[in-house]
């Protein structure tokens, strides 16, 4: 397929909603819009991941509150598992408790349930061709948290654990957040043979040997912060 094919086609696309009514609601509007397929629905986040394995679609579109593995867990194993499929929230809620940990696991668009069928398709292509698909109050948010001062240091924080620099901090809180290697070096515009590289280095100054100790010593250690509610 050209390129050119590639971007005429309808981006394709998996609705994940644990509610029927909304679900079926959110599949039905996009089947009436142009320059989207509907090509499979998902009712909690477990079916969400599964789904995506099996039909490889362009764009997940993201319930964040679901029973068995939510949409934040989902998108990030998603983002871990299937690079090539982008992720859209599409959730009633805009706080930053649920905003803020859905943008980290790795979703690229943020949508609220109010947002009309052409908005979610702005949103879809804004996040396949590279761009963020964010609505204007999502957008707000960020701006507002961005445009906040950074806290001061704390003087009693002291020096980061078992003498990591603070790259290689930087590196280990990311990988707490859920990031790939992949993702990391992205997020810190460097080649991924240079994140493996801080990788090795904080495992071997602190003994860890996989990422879920990373986690835990991330953790343990008061680097990030267990997610509230």
């Amino acid at each position: 397929m050209t390129k050119t094919e590639e971007e005429s086609r309808p981006a394709r696309v998996v609705v994940a909603d644990d509610q029927t009514v909304v679900r079926e609601g959110i599949v039905m509007l996009l089947g009436l819009l142009p320059g989207v397929e509907v090509v499979g629905a998902a009712g909690d986040g477990e079916e969400a991941v599964r789904l995506v394995g099996e039909v490889a679609p362009d764009v997940v579109l993201m319930d964040l509150r679901m029973p068995r593995c939510d949409g934040v867990e989902a998108t990030r194993r998603i983002r871990a598992q299937y690079p090539a499929t982008q992720v859209v929230v599409l959730t009633t809620y805009a706080d930053d408790e649920s905003l803020f940990p859905a943008l980290r696991a790795g979703a690229r668009g943020y949508l609220t349930k109010d947002a009309g069928g052409d908005e979610i398709v702005r949103a879809v292509h804004s996040v396949l061709s590279g761009d963020a698909g964010l609505s204007p109050s999502v957008q707000r948010r960020l701006l507002e948290r961005l445009s906040q001062p950074e806290p001061e240091p704390d003087p009693a924080a002291g020096e980061a654990p078992d003498g990591l620099t603070a790259r290689e901090t930087e590196v280990l809180v990311l990988i707490a957040d859920g990031l790939s290697n992949q993702e990391i070096a992205r997020r810190l515009h460097v080649s991924t043979a240079t994140v493996k590289t801080h990788i090795n280095n904080l495992f071997a100054k602190t003994g860890l040997k996989d990422r879920a100790q990373a986690v835990r010593y991330a953790y343990s250690k008061g680097l990030v912060r267990p997610p509230t509610g």
